[in-house]
Protein backbone atom coordinates (compact mmCIF):
# COMPACT_ATOMS: atom_id res chain seq x y z
CA UNK A 1 0.00 0.00 0.00
CA UNK A 2 1.03 3.72 -0.38
CA UNK A 3 0.42 5.69 2.25
CA UNK A 4 1.14 10.07 2.08
CA UNK A 5 0.70 11.42 5.63
CA UNK A 6 0.45 15.37 5.51
CA UNK A 7 1.69 16.88 8.89
CA UNK A 8 2.40 20.22 10.43
CA UNK A 9 4.83 18.93 12.07
CA UNK A 10 8.42 19.15 11.53
CA UNK A 11 9.20 15.85 10.96
CA UNK A 12 12.22 15.38 9.15
CA UNK A 13 13.02 11.70 9.77
CA UNK A 14 11.25 8.85 11.36
CA UNK A 15 13.82 6.65 13.08
CA UNK A 16 13.18 9.06 16.12
CA UNK A 17 10.84 8.96 19.40
CA UNK A 18 7.21 10.55 18.43
CA UNK A 19 3.45 10.13 18.15
CA UNK A 20 4.38 10.82 14.18
CA UNK A 21 7.39 9.49 13.96
CA UNK A 22 6.70 5.99 15.57
CA UNK A 23 3.40 5.60 13.35
CA UNK A 24 5.23 6.17 10.00
CA UNK A 25 8.01 3.31 11.50
CA UNK A 26 5.31 1.04 11.84
CA UNK A 27 3.87 1.32 8.29
CA UNK A 28 7.54 1.06 7.02
CA UNK A 29 8.09 -2.36 9.01
CA UNK A 30 4.62 -3.80 7.62
CA UNK A 31 5.90 -2.96 4.06
CA UNK A 32 4.37 -0.01 3.38
CA UNK A 33 5.49 2.62 0.81
CA UNK A 34 5.28 5.54 2.95
CA UNK A 35 5.53 9.21 1.63
CA UNK A 36 5.26 11.99 4.76
CA UNK A 37 4.50 15.90 3.50
CA UNK A 38 5.80 18.10 6.14
CA UNK A 39 6.31 22.15 6.41
CA UNK A 40 9.97 23.92 6.38
CA UNK A 41 9.46 27.61 8.26
CA UNK A 42 11.31 30.26 6.79
CA UNK A 43 13.42 30.42 9.93
CA UNK A 44 14.94 27.16 8.97
CA UNK A 45 16.11 28.55 5.63
CA UNK A 46 15.65 25.51 4.12
CA UNK A 47 13.53 25.28 0.59
CA UNK A 48 11.08 22.93 -0.66
CA UNK A 49 12.71 19.72 -1.81
CA UNK A 50 12.31 15.60 -1.81
CA UNK A 51 14.19 13.04 -0.16
CA UNK A 52 14.47 9.80 1.07
CA UNK A 53 15.22 8.84 5.22
CA UNK A 54 15.17 5.53 6.84
CA UNK A 55 12.95 3.64 3.87
CA UNK A 56 10.66 6.52 3.55
CA UNK A 57 10.29 9.64 1.47
CA UNK A 58 9.95 13.09 2.74
CA UNK A 59 8.35 15.97 0.88
CA UNK A 60 9.77 19.42 3.13
CA UNK A 61 7.95 22.63 1.83
CA UNK A 62 9.28 25.97 2.29
CA UNK A 63 6.31 28.24 4.28
CA UNK A 64 5.95 31.04 6.97
CA UNK A 65 6.77 30.74 10.20
CA UNK A 66 4.01 29.01 11.76
CA UNK A 67 4.73 28.29 15.00
CA UNK A 68 6.66 30.63 18.04
CA UNK A 69 5.51 33.72 15.97
CA UNK A 70 3.44 36.66 15.64
CA UNK A 71 -0.18 35.91 15.11
CA UNK A 72 -0.27 37.59 11.59
CA UNK A 73 2.67 35.90 10.29
CA UNK A 74 1.22 32.45 11.79
CA UNK A 75 -2.42 33.54 10.44
CA UNK A 76 -1.48 33.87 7.01
CA UNK A 77 1.20 31.17 6.64
CA UNK A 78 -2.43 29.23 8.15
CA UNK A 79 -3.87 30.32 4.98
CA UNK A 80 -1.30 30.05 2.64
CA UNK A 81 -0.57 26.50 3.27
CA UNK A 82 -2.94 24.84 1.54
CA UNK A 83 -2.02 26.20 -1.59
CA UNK A 84 1.61 25.60 -0.65
CA UNK A 85 1.35 21.98 0.02
CA UNK A 86 -0.95 21.24 -3.24
CA UNK A 87 1.21 23.02 -5.36
CA UNK A 88 4.51 20.82 -4.35
CA UNK A 89 2.86 18.22 -3.80
CA UNK A 90 1.85 18.11 -8.02
CA UNK A 91 4.95 18.97 -8.48
CA UNK A 92 7.12 16.03 -6.96
CA UNK A 93 4.51 13.57 -6.31
CA UNK A 94 1.70 13.67 -9.05
CA UNK A 95 2.35 11.36 -10.57
CA UNK A 96 1.63 8.99 -7.75
CA UNK A 97 -1.72 7.27 -6.72
CA UNK A 98 -2.08 6.71 -3.24
CA UNK A 99 -4.17 4.21 -1.95
CA UNK A 100 -4.42 5.87 1.96
CA UNK A 101 -4.17 9.63 2.55
CA UNK A 102 -3.46 10.33 6.30
CA UNK A 103 -3.43 13.91 7.89
CA UNK A 104 -3.34 15.16 11.33
CA UNK A 105 -5.12 18.06 13.03
CA UNK A 106 -3.52 21.33 13.05
CA UNK A 107 -4.59 22.24 11.05
CA UNK A 108 -7.94 21.89 9.36
CA UNK A 109 -6.94 23.79 5.88
CA UNK A 110 -6.01 20.78 3.85
CA UNK A 111 -9.71 20.16 1.90
CA UNK A 112 -8.46 20.97 -1.56
CA UNK A 113 -4.84 19.04 -0.96
CA UNK A 114 -6.99 15.89 -0.04
CA UNK A 115 -9.52 16.25 -3.04
CA UNK A 116 -6.42 16.24 -5.29
CA UNK A 117 -4.75 13.66 -3.87
CA UNK A 118 -8.25 12.05 -4.01
CA UNK A 119 -8.96 12.70 -7.79
CA UNK A 120 -6.02 10.93 -8.50
CA UNK A 121 -7.18 7.46 -6.95
CA UNK A 122 -11.46 8.12 -6.14
CA UNK A 123 -10.75 4.51 -3.94
CA UNK A 124 -7.89 5.86 -1.87
CA UNK A 125 -9.47 5.93 1.35
CA UNK A 126 -8.88 9.08 3.28
CA UNK A 127 -8.51 9.10 7.64
CA UNK A 128 -7.98 11.82 9.72
CA UNK A 129 -6.00 11.74 13.16
CA UNK A 130 -7.84 14.34 14.84
CA UNK A 131 -5.42 16.34 17.02
CA UNK A 132 -6.44 19.50 17.67
CA UNK A 133 -10.61 21.01 17.73
CA UNK A 134 -10.23 23.94 15.99
CA UNK A 135 -11.29 26.76 15.62
CA UNK A 136 -13.66 25.81 18.75
CA UNK A 137 -10.46 25.63 21.17
CA UNK A 138 -9.62 29.09 19.88
CA UNK A 139 -12.58 30.69 21.21
CA UNK A 140 -12.32 28.77 24.35
CA UNK A 141 -9.43 30.56 25.04
CA UNK A 142 -10.60 34.16 24.11
CA UNK A 143 -8.73 34.07 20.87
CA UNK A 144 -11.62 34.12 18.12
CA UNK A 145 -14.45 34.78 19.24
CA UNK A 146 -18.22 33.33 16.88
CA UNK A 147 -19.41 36.99 16.67
CA UNK A 148 -18.68 40.61 15.46
CA UNK A 149 -15.15 40.72 13.59
CA UNK A 150 -13.55 37.96 14.47
CA UNK A 151 -16.72 36.07 13.83
CA UNK A 152 -15.73 36.40 10.07
CA UNK A 153 -12.42 34.56 10.66
CA UNK A 154 -14.47 31.98 12.89
CA UNK A 155 -16.93 31.03 10.11
CA UNK A 156 -14.19 30.76 7.58
CA UNK A 157 -11.99 28.19 9.44
CA UNK A 158 -15.16 26.50 10.93
CA UNK A 159 -16.33 25.49 7.27
CA UNK A 160 -12.99 24.16 6.82
CA UNK A 161 -13.13 21.99 9.54
CA UNK A 162 -16.36 20.44 8.20
CA UNK A 163 -15.13 20.35 4.92
CA UNK A 164 -12.58 18.34 6.04
CA UNK A 165 -14.45 16.07 8.50
CA UNK A 166 -16.67 15.39 5.09
CA UNK A 167 -13.85 14.37 3.02
CA UNK A 168 -12.73 12.11 5.84
CA UNK A 169 -13.76 8.56 5.22
CA UNK A 170 -12.82 8.07 9.44
CA UNK A 171 -12.11 10.64 12.06
CA UNK A 172 -9.72 9.01 14.39
CA UNK A 173 -10.04 10.35 17.77
CA UNK A 174 -7.46 10.49 20.64
CA UNK A 175 -10.25 9.55 23.54
CA UNK A 176 -13.88 8.56 23.74
CA UNK A 177 -14.34 12.13 25.07
CA UNK A 178 -13.53 13.50 21.96
CA UNK A 179 -15.34 10.77 19.80
CA UNK A 180 -17.89 12.26 21.84
CA UNK A 181 -17.54 15.86 21.40
CA UNK A 182 -17.07 15.25 17.29
CA UNK A 183 -20.06 13.27 17.19
CA UNK A 184 -22.74 15.72 19.41
CA UNK A 185 -21.54 18.71 18.12
CA UNK A 186 -21.34 17.88 14.37
CA UNK A 187 -24.78 15.85 13.59
CA UNK A 188 -23.94 16.01 10.00
CA UNK A 189 -20.92 13.71 10.29
CA UNK A 190 -21.75 9.92 10.73
CA UNK A 191 -20.53 8.25 14.23
CA UNK A 192 -19.74 5.21 12.46
CA UNK A 193 -17.11 6.62 11.07
CA UNK A 194 -15.51 8.27 14.59
CA UNK A 195 -13.04 6.55 16.64
CA UNK A 196 -10.66 5.94 18.92
CA UNK A 197 -7.31 6.08 17.34
CA UNK A 198 -5.24 7.32 20.11
CA UNK A 199 -1.81 9.01 20.90
CA UNK A 200 0.57 6.07 21.17
CA UNK A 201 4.36 5.14 20.86
CA UNK A 202 6.37 2.34 19.83
CA UNK A 203 7.00 0.08 23.29
CA UNK A 204 10.53 0.80 24.28
CA UNK A 205 13.08 -1.61 26.32
CA UNK A 206 12.70 0.10 30.06
CA UNK A 207 15.71 1.51 31.70
CA UNK A 208 15.45 1.18 35.38
CA UNK A 209 17.81 3.46 37.50
CA UNK A 210 19.93 2.24 40.08
CA UNK A 211 19.45 4.19 43.73
CA UNK A 212 23.21 6.00 42.55
CA UNK A 213 22.18 6.26 39.03
CA UNK A 214 18.91 8.53 40.40
CA UNK A 215 21.05 10.49 42.86
CA UNK A 216 23.35 11.31 40.33
CA UNK A 217 21.18 12.92 37.42
CA UNK A 218 19.21 14.62 40.06
CA UNK A 219 22.15 16.54 41.71
CA UNK A 220 23.28 16.79 37.94
CA UNK A 221 20.72 19.67 38.51
CA UNK A 222 20.72 20.48 41.89
CA UNK A 223 17.38 18.94 42.44
CA UNK A 224 17.06 16.90 46.14
CA UNK A 225 17.29 13.72 46.80
CA UNK A 226 15.35 12.60 49.70
CA UNK A 227 12.22 14.08 48.19
CA UNK A 228 9.64 12.69 45.84
CA UNK A 229 9.73 15.18 42.32
CA UNK A 230 6.37 15.88 40.62
CA UNK A 231 7.55 17.05 36.97
CA UNK A 232 5.92 18.76 34.21
CA UNK A 233 7.92 18.86 30.84
CA UNK A 234 6.36 20.07 27.62
CA UNK A 235 4.99 23.09 25.99
CA UNK A 236 4.33 26.41 28.32
CA UNK A 237 1.53 27.85 25.87
CA UNK A 238 -1.84 29.57 26.30
CA UNK A 239 -3.31 26.25 26.09
CA UNK A 240 -1.55 25.17 29.25
CA UNK A 241 -2.90 27.42 31.11
CA UNK A 242 0.36 28.94 32.67
CA UNK A 243 -1.28 31.38 35.37
CA UNK A 244 -2.82 28.08 37.29
CA UNK A 245 0.59 26.71 36.59
CA UNK A 246 2.40 29.56 38.51
CA UNK A 247 -0.50 30.00 41.29
CA UNK A 248 0.16 26.58 41.94
CA UNK A 249 3.46 26.22 42.36
CA UNK A 250 3.44 29.41 44.52
CA UNK A 251 1.18 28.08 46.71
CA UNK A 252 3.35 25.02 46.95
CA UNK A 253 6.90 26.69 46.71
CA UNK A 254 8.22 26.10 50.13
CA UNK A 255 7.30 22.72 50.86
CA UNK A 256 9.80 20.58 52.91
CA UNK A 257 7.98 16.79 51.69
CA UNK A 258 8.28 17.27 47.37
CA UNK A 259 9.62 19.27 45.05
CA UNK A 260 8.60 20.60 41.84
CA UNK A 261 10.21 20.79 38.46
CA UNK A 262 8.73 22.47 35.18
CA UNK A 263 10.73 22.11 32.09
CA UNK A 264 9.42 23.39 28.79
CA UNK A 265 9.27 26.46 26.78
CA UNK A 266 6.69 28.14 24.62
CA UNK A 267 4.73 31.36 24.27
CA UNK A 268 3.82 31.79 27.79
CA UNK A 269 7.55 30.57 29.74
CA UNK A 270 8.79 34.18 30.07
CA UNK A 271 5.73 34.24 32.91
CA UNK A 272 6.76 31.26 34.79
CA UNK A 273 11.05 32.26 34.76
CA UNK A 274 9.46 36.08 35.42
CA UNK A 275 7.63 34.79 38.37
CA UNK A 276 10.56 32.05 39.21
CA UNK A 277 12.91 34.99 39.62
CA UNK A 278 10.85 37.38 41.69
CA UNK A 279 9.84 34.33 43.72
CA UNK A 280 13.13 32.17 44.41
CA UNK A 281 11.11 29.57 45.21
CA UNK A 282 13.04 27.07 47.77
CA UNK A 283 11.29 23.72 46.27
CA UNK A 284 10.72 24.73 42.39
CA UNK A 285 12.71 24.40 39.70
CA UNK A 286 12.47 25.98 36.31
CA UNK A 287 14.37 24.87 32.97
CA UNK A 288 13.68 26.22 29.65
CA UNK A 289 14.72 23.46 27.44
CA UNK A 290 16.78 20.18 27.80
CA UNK A 291 17.93 17.68 25.41
CA UNK A 292 15.58 15.18 24.67
CA UNK A 293 17.83 12.43 25.70
CA UNK A 294 18.61 14.34 29.20
CA UNK A 295 14.84 15.55 29.54
CA UNK A 296 14.00 11.25 29.56
CA UNK A 297 16.64 10.95 32.20
CA UNK A 298 15.32 13.53 34.10
CA UNK A 299 11.88 12.03 33.74
CA UNK A 300 12.97 8.52 35.21
CA UNK A 301 15.12 9.97 38.12
CA UNK A 302 11.76 11.87 39.01
CA UNK A 303 8.01 10.27 40.85
CA UNK A 304 4.97 11.81 39.35
CA UNK A 305 4.44 13.74 36.08
CA UNK A 306 2.39 16.95 35.80
CA UNK A 307 -0.32 18.12 33.50
CA UNK A 308 -1.89 21.23 32.93
CA UNK A 309 -4.33 22.56 30.64
CA UNK A 310 -6.53 25.37 30.62
CA UNK A 311 -9.90 25.26 32.50
CA UNK A 312 -11.74 27.35 29.72
CA UNK A 313 -11.82 24.58 27.14
CA UNK A 314 -15.10 23.20 25.91
CA UNK A 315 -13.34 20.55 23.85
CA UNK A 316 -11.50 17.40 25.26
CA UNK A 317 -7.69 17.46 24.67
CA UNK A 318 -5.94 14.52 25.54
CA UNK A 319 -1.96 15.45 26.07
CA UNK A 320 0.39 13.23 24.74
CA UNK A 321 2.89 14.32 27.60
CA UNK A 322 1.02 11.95 29.06
CA UNK A 323 2.53 8.56 27.27
CA UNK A 324 6.40 9.39 28.40
CA UNK A 325 4.76 9.41 31.93
CA UNK A 326 2.95 6.05 31.58
CA UNK A 327 5.79 5.01 30.00
CA UNK A 328 8.31 5.39 32.62
CA UNK A 329 5.83 4.03 34.87
CA UNK A 330 5.14 7.34 36.60
CA UNK A 331 1.66 8.25 38.36
CA UNK A 332 0.11 11.61 37.29
CA UNK A 333 -1.99 14.39 38.17
CA UNK A 334 -3.90 16.08 35.80
CA UNK A 335 -5.08 19.16 36.40
CA UNK A 336 -7.35 19.82 33.43
CA UNK A 337 -11.02 21.33 32.36
CA UNK A 338 -13.65 19.28 33.26
CA UNK A 339 -14.19 17.92 29.77
CA UNK A 340 -10.97 16.68 29.35
CA UNK A 341 -10.68 12.89 30.32
CA UNK A 342 -7.55 12.61 30.92
CA UNK A 343 -7.98 12.17 34.59
CA UNK A 344 -11.08 10.63 34.69
CA UNK A 345 -9.79 7.36 32.60
CA UNK A 346 -6.27 7.92 35.28
CA UNK A 347 -8.51 7.52 38.35
CA UNK A 348 -10.75 4.70 36.84
CA UNK A 349 -7.28 2.59 35.93
CA UNK A 350 -5.39 3.58 39.19
CA UNK A 351 -2.38 5.56 37.89
CA UNK A 352 -3.53 9.32 38.68
CA UNK A 353 -5.02 12.39 40.07
CA UNK A 354 -7.87 14.61 38.74
CA UNK A 355 -8.51 18.42 39.85
CA UNK A 356 -10.24 21.33 38.17
CA UNK A 357 -7.40 23.65 36.72
CA UNK A 358 -9.20 26.79 38.38
CA UNK A 359 -8.86 25.27 42.22
CA UNK A 360 -5.22 25.91 43.51
CA UNK A 361 -6.50 23.85 46.98
CA UNK A 362 -8.02 21.02 44.69
CA UNK A 363 -4.44 20.76 43.03
CA UNK A 364 -2.44 20.53 46.16
CA UNK A 365 -4.91 18.49 48.08
CA UNK A 366 -3.90 15.98 44.80
CA UNK A 367 -0.28 16.52 45.95
CA UNK A 368 -0.70 15.57 49.67
CA UNK A 369 -3.19 12.56 48.10
CA UNK A 370 -0.31 11.42 45.84
CA UNK A 371 2.56 11.40 48.49
CA UNK A 372 0.59 9.24 50.51
CA UNK A 373 -0.11 7.07 47.78
CA UNK A 374 1.55 3.78 47.00
CA UNK A 375 3.05 5.89 44.04
CA UNK A 376 4.69 2.34 42.74
CA UNK A 377 1.68 0.44 42.34
CA UNK A 378 0.14 3.44 40.68
CA UNK A 379 3.30 3.47 38.22
CA UNK A 380 2.94 -0.10 37.42
CA UNK A 381 -1.05 0.23 36.60
CA UNK A 382 0.15 3.18 34.33
CA UNK A 383 2.82 1.06 32.30
CA UNK A 384 -0.55 -1.44 32.05
CA UNK A 385 -2.73 0.98 30.75
CA UNK A 386 -0.35 2.14 28.35
CA UNK A 387 0.42 -1.44 27.07
CA UNK A 388 -3.09 -2.31 26.43
CA UNK A 389 -4.27 0.72 24.67
CA UNK A 390 -1.70 3.42 23.92
CA UNK A 391 1.21 1.23 22.08
CA UNK A 392 1.78 2.15 18.41
CA UNK A 393 -0.28 -1.11 16.83
CA UNK A 394 -3.56 0.16 18.21
CA UNK A 395 -3.24 3.23 16.21
CA UNK A 396 -2.05 1.29 13.10
CA UNK A 397 -4.08 -1.04 13.04
CA UNK A 398 -7.09 0.94 13.84
CA UNK A 399 -6.07 2.62 10.76
CA UNK A 400 -5.61 -0.20 8.66
CA UNK A 401 -8.55 -2.17 9.86
CA UNK A 402 -10.47 -0.31 6.95
CA UNK A 403 -8.31 -1.10 4.39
Amino acid sequence: MKLIFLTMSHLTEVDTHGIYSDLMRKFREEGHKVYIVSPRERRTGEKTRLYETGGVQVLGIRTLNLQKTSAIEKGIGQVLVETQFKKAIKHYLGHIRFDLILYSTPPITFPKVIQYLKSSNPRARTYLLLKDIFPQNAVDLGMMSKSGIKGILYRFFRKKEKALYALSDYVGCMSPANVQYIVEHNPEVSPEKVEVAPNSYECVEQIVLTEDERCAIREKYHLPTDRPIFIYGGNLGKPQGIPFLIQSLNANADRGDCYFVVVGNGTEYGKLKTWYEETQPKSVSVFQRLPKEDYDQLVRACDVGLIFLDYRFNIPNYPSRLLPYLMEKKPIIAATDSNCDTGSIAEANGYGLWCPSNDVAAFTNCINRMLSSDRMQMGEAGYEFFMKNYTVEHTYNAIVSHQ
